[in-house]
């Protein structure tokens, strides 16, 4: 485990322990469990995005907020928020820096209802093209040890866990 990885591992309450070198994540452990092993990719891959997306002055909230609206020009912050998995104030903060920063605007065209469409500017437009090259470079990091089938497959294993989930989650509703 690197120096940084050990220390997140840390600060989120797993590790090492005093006296060992014992991974407390090994495959008898925390590490045969799907949901340990998903949280442990998600933690390292935040790190990398973050890594690649500070010298460019973005976090990883802002970034996915440039990434959803260039993909999705007009949509609203209640609607960013839940496409960055974040609470509308938090996204309200993260809209409020890049429109500070003249990256994110309220959009010319009319929403529906109380709704304010947003879009990028042109300078929005192209720090976000410059940032997702750096992510989908570390995304494909993420998957080079895998082949396509197994990346393809991959996706479609996260696709369906995601989809049992939420759907879970609306049969208790």
């Amino acid at each position: 485990m690197a120096d940084t990885e050990r220390r997140d591992a840390g600060r989120a309450g797993f590790g090492d322990r005093a006296g060992g070198d014992r991974r407390i994540e090994d495959e008898s452990g925390l590490g045969a469990l799907v949901g340990y092993r998903l949280k442990q990719v998600q933690a390292a891959l935040r790190s990398r995005i973050d890594a690649v997306l500070r010298p460019l002055g973005l976090t990883t909230p802002q970034y996915a907020c440039l990434e959803l609206l260039g993909r999705s020009p007009g949509a609203s912050g209640a609607e960013l928020a839940r496409g960055a998995f974040v609470s509308r104030q938090t996204m309200n903060v993260v809209l409020r820096s890049l429109q500070d920063q003249g990256l994110v605007a309220h959009s010319r065209r009319m929403g529906g209802g109380r709704a304010q469409p947003l879009e990028l500017t042109s300078q929005g437009d192209e720090l976000w093209r410059r940032a997702a090259q750096r992510v989908a470079g570390v995304e494909a990091l993420m998957v080079s040890r895998l082949s396509d089938e197994q990346g393809r497959d991959l996706h479609r294993a996260l696709t369906a866990c995601a989809e049992a989930l939420e759907g879970s989650c609306a049969e208790h509703a």
